[in-house]
């Protein structure tokens, strides 16, 4: 479970980012070197140079393999990669003419990368090697033996071409190193959203837990009077006025019994794959069944096969909430559609009701927050987070035409939590 988590960390990308750059930066170091050799420009030690080269190669192939694997990548690591870099440049300095080589100004390249991608310590101990290898430089080398007028000319051209690579380098490092942090700083975010609303879940679901267990007798006794009533008055308006309520006190009495599975360990188990548009013609049939004087148009607009769905009970709980949000905003000439794609499932709940106030539209889905006289605020609270636990989403629009515009959206693989 953690190998997926670390396969994303802004350590292993930076590394892959460093190895590409050590790649590119290769290949032009064995540029020059070919094209000197060729021209015969400089008179270096070439065996020594391919062989650094070469060595610098197997590494770049190495980290490569290594990144492919799981194993998670350390700042001690990265930093052993930076440093690794700085003596295979002062390698190369060494038979190519030492500090006086136009390239020596690379070394600033892996001394801005640690800047910005490691803490003060590692970058500390790297310009310390840095350092040290550069003063090693002006006194140990091996010399260029040019004429004046050659060796100013490759100075010149090798400075200016020293400072564009340098430039480019640290420009697309620092642009995917600032596109990275803020990925990171995203998903901090969310982490801090979604940990803050399971608190909020399982302060409510405390609740909920012990409210379910007092309203059991209550519901029961509720159910016995009801019963005994029908028995002893006979009148027929009554008599549908009480099956209205019994119906009501059954389905309150389900709610809560699907509450207290719902905290049970194995609640899920049980859950089966089903056609969505069965899925939702169950629900619509059990919430016109509490709300009797709700009226309703259902809109299917899937032409092809309809998805199979594996609905969780607190996704169907959440689709009842956001029916009565509608509902009580407005419950005559609700709209219901269904449509899909291949990638997602779209329910949409159209109302006639005010629609969503500008001034309240961000603190709409807020828990016990509530535009409602009566209400605790968590219908839509709970939904959301239902709907988000199966990998799908809750938006609430104003239509244009008046009313409210709810869209719930599923991947046709929603699952919530449950176990593979």
């Amino acid at each position: 479970m953690l190998a997926p988590v670390q396969l994303l960390s802004a350590t292993r990308q930076n590394l892959w980012r460093l190895t590409l750059i050590r790649m590119l930066v290769l290949a032009a170091q064995a540029g020059s070197v070919g094209i000197a050799y060729l021209f015969h420009l400089l008179p270096l030690p070439w065996m020594q140079l391919a062989i650094t080269l070469g060595f610098s190669m197997v590494w770049c192939v190495l980290t490569a393999v290594r990144l492919r694997t799981s194993l998670p990548v350390t700042e001690l690591e990265y930093a052993v990669q930076l440093a690794f870099d700085l003596l295979i440049h002062s390698a190369l300095l060494y038979y190519s003419g030492g500090s006086t080589n136009p390239f020596v100004s690379y070394y600033l390249v892996p001394l801005t990368i640690a800047a910005v991608t490691l803490p003060w310590r590692f970058s500390l101990i790297l310009s310390g090697i840095a350092l040290a290898a550069y003063t090693l430089l002006l006194v140990q080398f091996y010399p260029l033996d040019t004429l004046p007028i050659a060796r100013e000319n490759l100075q010149v051209y090798g400075m200016w071409l020293s400072f564009a690579l340098a430039a480019a380098v640290i420009t697309f490092f620092a642009a995917k190193m600032a596109e990275e942090l803020r990925r990171q700083e995203q998903l901090r975010a969310e982490r801090r959203e979604e940990g803050l609303r399971d608190q909020q879940l399982l302060a409510v679901a405390t609740q909920a837990a012990g409210a379910a267990h007092e309203l059991g007798t209550p519901l029961s006794t509720m159910s016995v009077l009801l019963k005994e009533m029908r028995q002893d008055h006979h009148d027929p308006a009554l008599q549908d006025d009480l099956a209205v309520l019994q119906e009501q006190v059954k389905q309150c009495k389900l709610t809560l019994q699907q509450l207290v599975r719902a905290s049970e360990n194995n609640r899920r188990l049980a859950v089966e794959k089903q056609a969505v548009t069965h899925w939702l013609n169950e629900a619509l049939n059990r919430w016109h069944l509490m709300r009797p004087e709700a009226s309703y148009r259902f809109l299917l607009l899937g032409t092809d096969t309809a998805p199979m769905l594996a609905p969780p009970p607190d996704l169907t709980q959440a689709l009842l909430n956001l029916l009565n949000n509608a509902a009580d905003a407005c419950p005559e000439g609700l709209e219901v559609s269904l449509g899909w794609d291949a990638e997602e499932i779209c329910i949409s709940i159209r109302d006639h009701g005010a629609g969503v106030p500008l001034a309240i539209a961000e603190q709409i889905g807020k828990p016990f927050f509530t535009t409602k006289g009566k209400g605790f605020g968590l219908g839509l609270f709970l939904s959301k987070a239902s709907v988000t636990r199966a990998g799908g989403s809750v938006k609430l629009y104003s239509h244009e035409e008046g009313g409210t515009l709810t869209e719930l959206r599923l991947p046709r693989d929603a699952r919530g939590d449950l176990n593979e």
